[in-house]
């Protein structure tokens, strides 16, 4: 089985395997204002095939597969939809940023990985300049069941003002701390099993600190399991990091930088972080999902 890339050019960049499309990144989306424009990607699969993401969710419509979605960046909303605002819950207003494709850097594809690294512009919502960032993805098959993606960003403040990166927590909802790395799963996964290395349970374990978290959740239609793992790489600001989960309401996973302390970047500045993304067939147990945690950085990217 080797990877395949199709690119869409000025749309979107799928990966496959064999016959089977791994993930479609949209780069340059016809998202609206308020939901926050920005690259996602969106459908992913096992390589069994089944698929592992959900796309606007009636929930949650700025919900994208996996999305590098802020939502507290200075006065900016890059997450999408209302804004939190303490004594006032959510709050609709004319804050709805965008990141926007500029141009595509490099685009390389051999037997077993393939790679994409573009720029972007993330603007606010009239117009003005945030962020410019240098953004690289990486595609790796790891064995028969399970392949990787790795995502890297380096943002760069443009604004002329430091920039606090936040999350509702931060200003003043509990437990929301949500921003980031987002993974929405399917639906059929809500109820599903949370892991980190330092527990295995549900909703209770969001807001602790790890260095990877999975997602172990049942496909409807299917008698199949499917596993979603993502780690934090060592470099990152705040590793490991708090994070954002759920099973209950819906499933997701978010490595949450910002969950309860806002970090502050100085005009000019640039920070960055880099993750990766295990996608496996199949449940593995807790020491076969542990497991999967060293394919994390081992897979070229």
């Amino acid at each position: 089985m080797e990877l395949r890339v199709d690119h869409r050019i000025g749309r979107s960049v799928t990966v496959s395997a064999g016959e089977t499309g791994l993930a479609t990144y949209v780069y340059r989306p016809d998202t609206v204002t308020l939901e926050s424009p920005k690259p996602y990607l969106h459908p992913l699969r096992t390589l069994a095939g089944d698929e592992v993401s959900l796309f606007r969710p009636h929930d949650h419509v700025w919900h994208k597969g996996i999305a590098w979605s802020l939502p507290h960046v200075g006065e900016h909303n890059f997450w999408g939809g209302p804004t939190y605002v303490h004594g006032s819950s959510y709050v609709q207003r004319p804050d709805n940023g965008s990141a926007s494709h500029r141009t595509i850097d490099g685009l390389e594809v051999t037997a077993s990985t393939a790679s994409l690294s573009h720029r972007l512009d993330w603007t606010s919502q009239g117009g003005a300049a945030v962020l410019s960032e240098r953004r690289s993805l990486g595609f790796a098959l790891v064995d028969d069941v399970s392949w990787v993606l790795t995502f890297e960003t380096a943002m760069t403040n443009v604004s002329g003002e430091t920039l606090a990166f936040g999350s509702p927590t931060t200003k003043g909802r509990e437990n929301a701390g949500y921003g980031g790395l987002f993974w929405r799963g399917p639906r059929s996964f809500t109820g599903g099993v949370l892991q980190s290395p330092g527990g295995i349970g549900g909703d209770e374990l969001r807001g602790t600190r790890a260095e990877w978290f999975a997602f172990r959740g049942r496909h409807d239609g299917v008698d199949r399991s499917s596993t979603v793992l993502i780690a934090d790489h060592t470099a990152n600001p705040r590793h490991p990091p708090q994070w954002f989960a759920r099973t209950e309401e819906f499933a997701c996973l978010n490595p949450a930088p910002f969950f309860s302390e806002e970090l502050d970047l100085p005009d000019g500045r640039t920070v960055t972080f880099r993750y990766a993304v295990v996608i496996a067939s199949g449940d593995h147990g807790d020491a076969g999902t542990a497991a999967l945690a060293a394919h994390a950085w081992a897979a070229p990217a």
